[in-house]
C-alpha cells in the first residue's frame, strides 16, 4: 500500500476554515438558546 502525500495546502486550509466555521456557527447557536432561555 503506497502512502499518501501531504495534501494539498488549499485542502488543508479548507478543512481548517470548515472546523473553524462549524464551530463558530455552534457557539451562535448556544449562546442564542442560552439568551433565550434566560428571557423565558
Amino acid at each position: 500500500m503506497v502512502e499518501p502525500g501531504p495534501k494539498p495546502l488549499w485542502q488543508r486550509l479548507g478543512w481548517m476554515l470548515l472546523i473553524w466555521a462549524g464551530s463558530v456557527l455552534a457557539l451562535g447557536v448556544v449562546g442564542w438558546f442560552i439568551r433565550w432561555w434566560l428571557k423565558g
